[in-house]
Order: C-alpha cells, then structure tokens, then sequence
C-alpha cells in the first residue's frame, strides 16, 4: 500500500499538469478564435502576393471555409501556449532532477522555444515568399493556379514544424554531447558529413531549386556551429558540477 500511494500521488499531479496545459491552450484558442479569418488571411499573404492578380485561393471542401480558419487558429494557440505547456512539464520533472541536470534543463527549454519561434518566423517570412514565387513561376502555359484552402493549410503547417524542429539543433547538439553519445571534437570531425546532410535535408524539405534549398542550408549549419560552443560549455560546466557532488559525497561519506 505505501509502495501504491507515491504511484497515485504522481498521477494525479501529472493529470493535474495535463489539464492546465491543455487549459492553456483552449483559454488562448478563446481569445483568438474571433479573428480566425483574419488570421488565416495573414498566413495567406505570402501565397496571394505570389498568385497572379486574376487568380486567388479556392475553397473546394463546403466545410473548408470555416473548419481551415479554426484549425490554423488552433495550432496557433498550441504555438502560443508553449511556454506555459513545457513550464507544466519542467514542474513536473524538476523534484526528480539532480542540481546540475537543473541548470541545464532550464536554458535548454527556454532556447528551444526560442529557437522554434525562430524557426517559424524564418519559414514565413524569408522561405515562404521564395518558395510560392517558385511554384507558381513553374506553372505551364494555361495552367491557372489556384490553391486550395485546405492544402494550403496543409503545405505551411508541414513547413513551419519542419523548419521548427531544424533550428532546435543546437540544443540537440548539446543534448548529445551532454549524454556523452558524442563530443564536440568529434563533431567538428564530421564537419564535411554534416555540411553535405545540410542540404540533403533542405532538399527534402524545399522545393526543388538551390535558392531554397541553401536558405534552410546555411541557417542550419551557422545553428551547428552555435551548437558545438554550447556543448563546450555544457561539457566544462557538467565536469565542474561532478567534481563538486564528487567533493560532497566524499565529505558526507567521512562525516
């Protein structure tokens, strides 16, 4: 029974988290569900600039126009209420973490959020444009483009988690190093493998034309290399924190 009664105590603080975070993201989807249209014709606005003046989007679904605004609304307040969902999570976690795992978790959550904002606003404001220009300047003679709301949707919350989770790559570099599955010496070995990955990712991830393809390039390796001084720093801080549990052990062990 006392083996059962810290197994139920953690569920019902872990549901607890659970319900505030996704509290969180239903309470900012209220506020924001009013300006779906307008929200939804934002995200457009890289795609319009690009169309023709004669052409404009469709909606070919009878549901399209309001069920698309509402899931772009959606996702958004997911987006908005990151911080609060992963300080959920950190709560939840800390009283299991040792001091130096602490003071690493914590930069590192706040960087990566970070880091996917960035990821988002460079896919929106420097790819999109790019990209939508290509499409529709490939279009063959009397072809007339006109996108679907719905696979518009589709096409930018691929791109935006795609690029997303392409600048989280410093803390993944960090996290690796810190996990002693690799150095930064040993990454910096690899440098001409992870300089060709690069733009073997950003063609996956782009359109097929070198523009795109070396702006999702660059921005990846210049977030490597950010990456590898991190690790460095982690690595030197983790061994002083070791020698200090170390010191620690040592005089309560003697005491």
């Amino acid at each position: 029974m006392s083996q059962q009664q810290p197994l139920i105590s953690h569920l019902l603080e872990l549901r607890t988290k659970l319900l505030r975070a996704i509290g969180s993201v239903l309470l900012v989807f209220i506020c924001l569900v009013y300006w779906a249209n307008d929200i939804y014709h934002y995200m457009a606005t890289p795609l319009m600039q690009a169309l023709p003046e004669s052409s404009s989007m469709i909606a070919t679904d009878v549901a399209a126009p309001f069920f698309a605004p509402f899931k772009l609304t959606l996702v958004l307040s997911f987006f908005v209420a990151v911080p609060y969902v992963l300080y959920q999570v950190w709560s939840f976690v800390a009283p299991g973490l040792y001091k130096h795992e602490k003071r690493l978790v914590v930069p590192l959550l706040a960087s990566s959020t970070l880091l996917f904002y960035l990821g988002i606003a460079f896919a929106y404001y420097v790819v999109f444009p790019v990209v939508f220009g290509f499409f529709t300047s490939v279009a063959p003679e009397g072809v007339e483009v006109a996108t679907d709301i719905s696979s518009y949707l589709s096409f930018i919350l691929k791109l935006f988690f795609a690029f997303g989770l392409a600048f989280e790559i410093p803390v993944a570099v960090v996290l690796l190093c810190w996990a002693g599955v690799t150095t930064p010496a040993d990454l910096k070995a690899k440098r001409p493998y992870i300089v060709v990955g690069a733009f073997v990712i950003g063609m996956l991830l782009t359109p097929p034309d070198i523009i795109s393809q070396t702006m999702l390039a660059i921005p990846m390796l210049i977030l490597f290399e950010g990456g590898l001084i991190a690790a460095r720093f982690y690595s030197k801080d983790n061994e002083d924190d070791e020698s200090e549990d170390g010191e620690e052990q040592k005089e309560s062990e003697s005491q």
